[in-house]
């Protein structure tokens, strides 16, 4: 690991994701014929750790698998993407697992079934709390218990560390999350859970720095990404326009490359425009983890469109 890079940090979920081709997603009661099926990693704490390794910063991951046939597996992929593991460990049980039904469109929807990732508690965290002091910054999501999330952003906030919250699934955050986050992530539909009702990202991300936040980026897919920070500018990032084959962990993608691009002393909007390379990028490609671009393809992305 390059010692003089404060490490990105990831807090957060690993599984093994399930994907099943299909034509269309099924609605309820509905049978379809799919066109093929895979396993590959995932997890949006993996996938955002993956997405920084690969781009060449320094990356450590606080999590767990489990003792199961996935476990190593999962284990190794994050390794051999140039994650430190040393802060990983095998509980009993299950892995956390992701059954996903991707469509012909690039669609998909996915159910998370935690695993292990639902015994990652405020003592393990604690084991780790070195690790946590000395980063650069703090990944998290909420695929983890919300007890053991509101305890990592409490301990950031003790140490000075800022934290990136992606609040994917979306889910109620106590009131202290607020003030102790320095950038929130949500796309669309999760903007919606917190704003009811929200969809025009002007009032939303006002609305949301009302509470506190330090920095919002609202992460619209094919629109692009809106950034705002307190007490500053905001505006729209436009996007990369790509023929897209498969969304999943674009999202993820984003985030790994918008910390990268920070801790590297981008401001917010040129950070936005790098993550939003690599997640135009990511989506061209099959998977997961599979599709987080190298610093290579992200160079030779951005040369080839000025």
């Amino acid at each position: 690991m390059n010692e003089t890079r404060k490490p990105i940090v990831v807090v957060g979920s690993v599984t093994m994701d399930m994907v099943t081709c299909t034509p269309q997603i099924p609605r309820i009661g509905q049978t379809v014929i799919g066109t093929s099926f895979s396993t590959t990693p995932g997890g949006k704490g993996a996938n955002q750790a993956v997405a920084a390794a690969r781009l060449g910063y320094p990356v450590q991951f606080v999590g767990m698998v489990g003792d199961d046939v996935y476990g190593p597996q999962l284990i190794d992929n994050l390794f051999h993407a140039g994650v430190d593991t040393s802060a990983m460990l095998a509980a009993s049980g299950s892995s956390g697992l992701a059954p996903i039904f991707l469509a012909e469109n690039g669609q998909n929807a996915i159910v998370v079934v935690p695993g292990a990732n639902g015994k990652v508690d405020s003592a393990y965290v604690d084991k780790h709390l070195h690790v946590i002091r000395n980063a650069g910054m703090v990944l998290c999501q909420l695929e983890l218990p919300m007890a053991t999330i509101d305890h990592t952003l409490a301990l950031c906030a003790q140490f000075d560390v800022p934290v990136m919250l992606d609040p994917a699934p979306a889910a109620a955050l106590s009131d202290p999350v607020w003030k102790q986050v320095a950038w929130f992530t949500p796309n669309e539909t999760e903007a919606a859970f917190y704003i009811d009702g929200g969809s025009d990202p002007e009032p939303v991300a006002r609305e949301l720095l009302a509470r506190d936040l330090r920095g919002i980026v609202l992460k619209r897919g094919a629109e692009g990404a809106y950034v705002a920070v307190a007490g500053g500018k905001a505006g729209w990032v436009q996007p990369f326009a790509v023929d897209a084959i498969d969304t999943v962990a674009a999202g993820d993608c984003f985030n790994g490359a918008f910390a990268v691009a920070l801790l590297e002393g981008k401001d917010p909007w040129a950070a936005a425009r790098f993550a939003c390379a690599a997640s135009a990028i990511s989506v061209t490609r099959h998977g997961a983890q599979a599709s987080m671009p190298s610093r290579a393809d992200l160079k030779s992305f951005l040369a080839s469109r000025g």
